[in-house]
C-alpha cells in the first residue's frame, strides 16, 4: 500500500534513507560520503522546503520512500530510498508509478552519476538523461547541493520535458533571468 508519510514519520524516513544509503559506500566520491549519509537535521531541512514523502507498507511495515518536491515549473523527485531487505521486489517502481501516475508537470531527477543501478532504474521507467550542460543548469537551478556534487552527479528528466514546447519556453524563461 501506498500513502502520504507526515512529520511524525520522520524517524522511519531517516532509517530508510540512511540503511538504503549504504549502497553507495565506496561507490560515489569518498569525499562526499559521510556518516549519517542524511543527517535528521537535513532530512527535517528537505521537510521544510516542501519535499512530501510517500510510502510503500507492507504489512505495516515501511519498505521504501519516495519524495516529491513542486518547483512551480518542474517537479524534483526526491530521497528515493528501499530497504535494503526489500530491494529488486518493485517497491520502487511502485512509488515512482505514483508519483507519475497524475503528474502534469515536466519531472526531473538527480542522482549520482556512479550509481549505475539508479539511473537504470530512471531509464527503465521512460527517464532520460539530460546533456552535460543542461545537467549543471538544471541542478544549480533547482537543488541545494555542493559543486562537488554537482560535478559527480547526473539529472534524469522525463518526456513532458524533452517536449519542444517545454524546453524552448523553458530556455527562453531562463536566459531572460
Amino acid at each position: 500500500m501506498i500513502c502520504l508519510l507526515s512529520p511524525q514519520d520522520i524517524e522511519a524516513i531517516w532509517r530508510i534513507i540512511n540503511e538504503a544509503a549504504q549502497a553507495y559506500k565506496g561507490v560515489i566520491p569518498q569525499d562526499c560520503w559521510h556518516e549519517p549519509y542524511m543527517p535528521r537535521e537535513e532530512l527535517v531541512g528537505e521537510l521544510t522546503a516542501g519535499v512530501v514523502f510517500y510510502g510503500y507498507e507492507e504489512d505495516r511495515s515501511l519498505l521504501g520512500v519516495m519524495g516529491r518536491q513542486d518547483k512551480g515549473e518542474v517537479v524534483l523527485i526526491r530521497h528515493a530510498y528501499v530497504q535494503p531487505a526489500a530491494q529488486r521486489r518493485g517497491v520502487g517502481s511502485r512509488l515512482l508509478q505514483h508519483i507519475l501516475k497524475n503528474e502534469t508537470k515536466p519531472m526531473l531527477v538527480g542522482t549520482w552519476a556512479a550509481a549505475d543501478w539508479a539511473v537504470s532504474f530512471y531509464e527503465k521507467h521512460g527517464f532520460r538523461l539530460v546533456t552535460p550542460a543542461e545537467k549543471d543548469r538544471l541542478l544549480k537551478t533547482y537543488w541545494t547541493i555542493s559543486a562537488r556534487q554537482v560535478e559527480t552527479s547526473v539529472v534524469l528528466a522525463d518526456a513532458k520535458f524533452f517536449s519542444a514546447n517545454f524546453l524552448s519556453s523553458h530556455r527562453k524563461l531562463k536566459t531572460e533571468n
